[in-house]
């Protein structure tokens, strides 16, 4: 085929046309490459958005949650006098009201001063500190289920965190005569009331730097 000048001019314009059209349709392409890429790293960020805006609702919620929790538990060891300063008078109060419920022949008790108190094992109480109101308990039974059903009574009747660190138990002795000038070391009577003698306490939690 031959082509003469007037074709070449003919050619000329439309090759500058297709390369025109050429460079139009790479541009449209790349930007439009471009433009999906963004777009899909502005949709990679809002859903990194999403997904940091629902953790922290869900973090926030958890935290109220928490914090109903938490404030049920502290308003219980409130209303239990377990959170706050030490209850003396109401502790002898309710002593006096067990005493009359006759769960023992007699008792007796002190409750000595408060101090610091720290557990074994170890408890971690935050920013409280724990503080023992130290009790003696010299009681009279008639038998050991006695000494139990009075604990029973006195946990369930006196609001606090009571412990019992020990007991001990001892039974009145009887002196045996073989006659009247000799004498039979002394012997448990079986019939005789039991002693016991037990220490313990209560337990205060207080606010670290509070008066």
């Amino acid at each position: 085929m031959n082509f003469s000048k007037s074709d070449f001019s003919l050619l000329k314009w439309s090759l500058l046309a297709l390369t025109l059209s050429l460079i139009i349709s790479g541009t449209a392409i790349w930007l439009s490459a471009e433009y999906v890429e963004q777009s899909l790293k502005n949709r990679q960020a809002a859903q990194h958005r999403l997904t940091d805006a629902r953790k922290q609702l869900y973090d926030a919620q958890s935290d109220l949650d928490n914090m109903s929790m938490y404030a049920r538990e502290y308003a219980t060891l409130v209303d239990y006098r377990i959170i706050g300063g030490e209850q003396r008078l109401d502790w002898m109060e309710e002593l006096a009201k067990l005493r009359q419920q006759q769960h023992v022949v007699d008792f007796k008790y002190t409750i000595a001063p408060q101090v610091p108190y720290t557990p074994n094992p170890p408890l971690d109480v935050g920013n409280y500190e724990l503080k023992l109101s130290g009790l003696s308990l010299q009681i009279e039974l008639l038998h050991e289920m006695q000494l139990i059903k009075f604990f029973d009574a006195l946990r369930s009747n006196i609001k606090g965190w009571f412990i019992i660190d020990h007991c001990t138990l001892e039974r009145a002795v009887t002196t045996n005569a073989s006659d009247s000038n000799a004498a039979a070391p002394a012997s448990p009577n079986l019939n005789s009331p039991l002693k016991a003698e037990c220490v313990g306490g209560w337990v205060t939690m207080k606010k670290k730097g509070s008066p």
